[in-house]
């Protein structure tokens, strides 16, 4: 168990490369975070869609 703390310690104190996630991971999901609302909100302002949430009013009695 020493041994495998003493290994934990030692990398930990490495300098390391900064892979791709650290140099790019943050502009990557804040660009996909503006996709998204963007995407979003064009698609509930622009696209004149009939929801249809409640069928109130839709439904007429078959009498």
């Amino acid at each position: 168990a020493r041994g495998i703390q003493h290994t934990a310690v030692r990398q930990a104190h490495r300098k390391h490369e900064p892979t791709f996630h650290d140099k790019f991971g943050t502009m990557i999901l804040l660009g996909g975070a503006t996709m998204f609302s963007a995407v979003w909100g064009y698609v509930l302002t622009q696209l004149n869609m009939e929801w249809g949430f409640s069928p109130v009013g839709r439904i007429t009695p078959s009498e």
